[in-house]
């Protein structure tokens, strides 16, 4: 009886660790979708009045949570009677990631700053019109980030999904579980923070007071307020970086020759002296995100050359 009962407590024991181990390697696998999710969700309740952001950010988050409700049993069914489509269901998924990464770059290019402050402002202003119904306009807003959300949602899922796909079916359900959980979690957690970031910052700067304290909190206010619009775009620069990356990455292990070819690349450069294993690293990155940059404005030239030979809509 004790020795069965050790052996489970040994299984167990077991089975959590490959749980932990994976679901650490599915997060750093995740990190382009979750650095473009904190970006993105972030800039969604942007002209939201400031006591409505929160509760936006938890219905999101919500529906974020109905999300993956859908998302993981319909990639543990896929794992169970269809494993031979994970990989070209990754490979999907590593190009549309390549897809949104180049055409944040397109927009990139042909805005401006000053468009960029325009259409805040309109926003904002928007909001602020006493004949706008601000609850539907809320309701609207929170909509559309949820649908944003599935497809951020499926490219995680898909991903978590590869790195799992051989292990047992308790494992995979573990595994996506906690990682669903982690990433929304996490993810709305964090945008919580940053959104309300501005709002920490105003009320530091206006310290009364002329204390050492004082004037210390409306230094750090300042300095709060002065870098939260950086922080947005830093975070949308690392995740478009991020997507490349990992993009990238999924379609060059997906194609077996290509892969092959830069691995042997990458090992060559590893014989360099000193700076060796340095190199590679850099060279297997840097080749992940050529191919993601390349895959991505292929999808970029196919999505718009079929967009602009569809036939319009009659109105």
């Amino acid at each position: 009886m004790a020795t069965s009962l050790l052996a489970l407590l040994d299984d167990i024991s077991t089975v959590l660790d490959d749980v932990a181990v994976l679901t650490k390697l599915a997060g750093k696998k995740t990190a382009g979708v979750l650095g473009d999710d904190l970006a993105l969700n972030a800039q969604q309740v942007t002209g939201v009045r400031p006591n409505r952001e929160l509760p936006v950010v938890w219905a999101v988050m919500k529906g974020s949570f109905v999300n993956k409700i859908i998302l993981v049993p319909a990639a543990i069914a896929i794992s169970a009677f269809a494993p031979w489509a994970v990989v070209p269901l990754l490979m999907v998924g590593g190009a549309f990631l390549c897809y949104e990464g180049c055409e944040k770059l397109a927009h990139r290019l042909v805005r401006t700053d000053a468009h960029d402050h325009a259409r805040h402002a309109v926003a904002t202003q928007a909001w602020a019109d006493p004949s706008v119904d601000l609850v539907q306009a809320e309701k609207q807003k929170i909509r559309g980030a949820v649908r944003t959300d599935f497809i951020l949602s499926a490219e995680i899922v898909a991903i978590t999904l590869g790195t799992v796909a051989a292990r047992p079916l308790l494992t995979q359900v573990l595994v996506l579980s906690g990682i669903a959980i982690l990433m929304t979690v996490g993810v709305y957690g964090l945008v919580a923070g940053i959104v309300k970031l501005d709002d920490a910052g105003l009320h530091l700067a206006r310290a009364a007071g002329e204390t050492r304290w004082a004037r210390m909190c409306r230094r750090l206010g300042m300095a709060i307020l002065t870098a939260a619009p950086w922080l947005m775009k830093a975070l949308s620069v690392a995740g478009t970086a991020a997507m490349f990356l990992v993009g990238g990455g999924i379609l060059v292990h997906g194609i077996p020759w290509l892969h092959h070819a830069l691995r042997t690349l990458a090992q060559a450069c590893a014989a360099i002296p000193a700076l060796g294993a340095a190199i590679e690293i850099v060279v297997t990155l840097l080749g992940n995100a050529l191919i993601g940059l390349l895959a991505g404005a292929l999808a970029l030239a196919l999505v718009s050359t079929v967009r602009k030979l569809r036939p319009p809509r009659s109105a």
